[in-house]
């Protein structure tokens, strides 16, 4: 019988599939201490779907605030720090800010992304949606991740940003540089490219911001510029940038990653696809199934603030605690049978793939109608969905679980 201590946590071959470990370190340690790759905290793992719940509650235990884990070796390396001098300081606004500062941004915020604006986007989604299917329909397969999962939450995420189709590669490279960061496992040569995508990207959206203080427009940008809350002062441009940032990423990566994963499942489960094709008002609770089951975030760092004692384990101030949202989502404690992909589970909303409390998922409304658009259009003009010869593949990635390729055949 295999133990905790033959597992390695940041092995890619364990992060491509994690579930057996995740089991095991429920049962045996639901906080255990990870070896440290890259930094002097001590770093602990927590799996158990109650206490992450928990310390996602404790604010002031458990801070936000890990974006110095991020920039620590700027400050320590003169080649980066020379590239992130050209550009603006990053701010901690939404992710990584606490309370109070936290509510401000959030107030800010939530004044441009109303559930009017997302649901005014029906019909473009659904426009977008059906482009995409047209281009690949008529050859019977795909490779849905660059053909689908890919161009559907960027073309989507820039037309809401007011910017040019034109240079959708530019964000999907730019996301791709945040993602790899917040990942903290880089070679010097990755970290200097990343660190120079950044610049880059915040070059071009001071522009965009600058253009909308000048010319408003119907976009969220503009939303964002003129954002006002009583007794509050208005987003700078440092600001600014750092909450795009976050809508850029969260807008893209993470939809492609559930898209492409609920594909998966469904050509899995081929039982499931001819429910939903019969019944298609489970449409939304195989969304939420498909979040749980996938988690396309899965995990998030917190920092402690305080020495403190969780679950009778020491923590020290300093620590860095990994919830693992993915761990927690199958956790069997809170959902019966959790390996199982069910889409009529009565309780798979319970799921923590948006987060939890003062940092729930900005974007979890426009996540969710993009899904359910998406798959209605795919299970309505796709039948006989599978998985060609080629299959599929995975990325090793400590804070995503991503799909590279994943190839599928139709009629």
């Amino acid at each position: 019988m295999k133990h905790l201590s033959d597992y390695n946590f940041f092995d890619p071959e364990l992060l491509v599939c994690p579930y057996e470990f995740y089991k095991l370190a429920q049962e045996q340690a639901p906080i255990m201490e990870l070896p440290s790759p890259r930094t002097n905290a001590k770093l602990f793992l927590v799996t158990r779907y109650d206490l992450v719940l928990e310390i996602l509650k404790d604010t002031k235990v458990f801070s936000s605030n890990f974006s110095s884990l991020l920039a620590g070796k700027e400050e320590q390396d003169d080649e980066l720090k020379k590239i992130a001098d050209q550009g603006w300081p990053e701010m901690n606004t939404l992710l990584t800010a606490d309370p109070p500062e936290h509510e401000r941004y959030r107030a800010l915020v939530n004044k441009a992304f109303t559930s009017s604006r997302v649901n005014k986007m029906h019909d473009l989604i659904e426009q977008i949606v059906d482009e995409l299917i047209d281009s690949f329909i008529t050859q019977g397969k795909c490779e849905f991740i660059s053909e689908f999962a890919v161009p559907l939450p960027v073309k989507i995420i820039a037309q809401q940003l007011g910017v040019s189709q034109a240079d959708l590669p530019k964000f999907k490279q730019w996301s791709d540089a945040f993602i790899a960061r917040l990942g903290h496992i880089l070679s010097k040569e990755q970290e200097i490219e990343c660190a120079k995508d950044v610049v880059a990207f915040q070059h071009y959206f001071r522009d965009v911001i600058e253009s909308r203080r000048k010319q408003p427009q119907d976009d969220l940008i503009t939303d964002l510029v003129q954002a006002k809350v009583a007794g509050e002062r208005s987003l700078d441009t440092a600001e600014l940038l750092s909450i795009i940032q976050q809508i850029l990423v969260a807008g893209n990566e993470t939809i492609t990653s559930a898209l492409a994963s609920g594909m998966l499942l469904l050509t899995k489960n081929q039982e499931q696809i001819r429910l939903l094709q019969a019944d298609f008002s489970q449409l939304e609770n195989f969304v939420e199934e498909v979040l749980r089951m996938a988690s396309p975030t899965a995990g998030m760092w917190r920092v402690v603030t305080q020495d403190t004692k969780f679950q009778n384990i020491d923590l020290k101030a300093g620590s860095l605690v990994m919830v693992r949202f993915d761990a927690a989502n199958h956790d069997p404690r809170k959902f019966q049978e959790g390996e199982r992909f069910d889409v009529c589970r009565h309780n798979a909303s319970s799921h923590l793939s948006f987060g939890h409390g003062i940092h729930f998922c900005l974007g979890a409304m426009l996540a969710r109608k993009e899904m359910h658009i998406a798959y209605q259009r795919l299970l309505l003009r796709l039948k006989n969905i599978r998985l060609a010869q080629e299959g599929y593949q995975y990325l090793p990635n400590i804070l995503m679980r991503t799909l590279k390729h994943l190839y599928i055949v139709f009629d």
